[in-house]
Order: structure tokens, then C-alpha cells, then sequence
């Protein structure tokens, strides 16, 4: 049977600490990126697209069962926030525009004028189209 303790009474929790930071010391970030997209890509070959899937949504069923609404408020508000940081106005107008280029496409004008009018109907404005 193997002793958690080494020679010198330290923990073996206490070991793996000290080796990680003379790991850490000994090599660059870049070397760090290199083993982890290795690591990533071996992953990626081993297991298909349904494995990936299964364990997010096992992540996400779990997430939602120890978290709140608040929860998911929060960390929208900060990812939105975020994103208009990094990204300001002219990138929102930017989509907007390409958002109704897309769905104007994917409708046509028949579409528009058929919503419009039912719009117009229930505006309150006494219309009666």
C-alpha cells in the first residue's frame, strides 16, 4: 500500500503543491499553450460530437440545479456588459444591420406589410384595418 507521506512528513497534498510551482517556474505561459492545445486536440480525436454534448448538457442540467435566477441574471449582466466594452456602438449598429438585412431577405416585403397592418389594428389607435 502506498504512504501518503514522503520521506520528510510532507503531505503528499503538500508535495504536488511544491512540485507545481517549480513546474511553473521552470516553464513559460507559451509552453503551457502548447501542451494544452495538444491536450485539446488529442480530446477532440478521441471522443465524437454526442460526448461533448452529453457532458455539457449534464453541466448545464447541474448548474441550473445549484444556481438561482440571480444567478443567470448576474453573469448576463456582466457578460453584456462586457461585450459593450469591448465592442461599442458602431459593432451593435453593425449587426443590427446585417440582422435585418438577413430576416428582410428570409421574409420579403409581404411579410412586412402583413405585420404592419396588424400593428396598425392594434395600436388603439381607432384604426380599423
Amino acid at each position: 500500500m502506498a504512504n501518503n507521506q514522503n520521506q520528510g512528513n510532507m503531505s503528499r497534498e503538500e508535495a504536488g503543491r511544491k512540485g507545481g510551482e517549480e513546474t511553473s517556474r521552470k516553464y513559460d505561459q507559451e509552453h503551457f499553450e502548447n501542451i494544452g492545445q495538444k491536450g485539446g486536440e488529442t480530446t477532440s480525436e478521441k471522443y465524437d460530437q454526442e460526448h461533448f454534448e452529453n457532458i455539457g448538457q449534464k453541466g448545464g442540467e447541474t448548474t441550473s440545479k445549484d444556481q438561482d435566477n440571480n444567478f443567470y441574471k448576474d453573469i448576463g449582466q456582466k457578460g453584456g456588459e462586457t461585450t459593450s466594452e469591448e465592442h461599442g456602438q458602431k459593432h451593435y449598429q453593425n449587426i443590427g444591420q446585417k440582422g435585418g438585412e438577413t430576416t428582410s431577405e428570409k421574409y420579403g416585403e409581404e411579410h412586412y406589410e402583413k405585420i404592419g397592418k396588424k400593428g396598425g389594428r392594434n395600436s388603439g389607435n381607432g384604426s380599423s384595418n
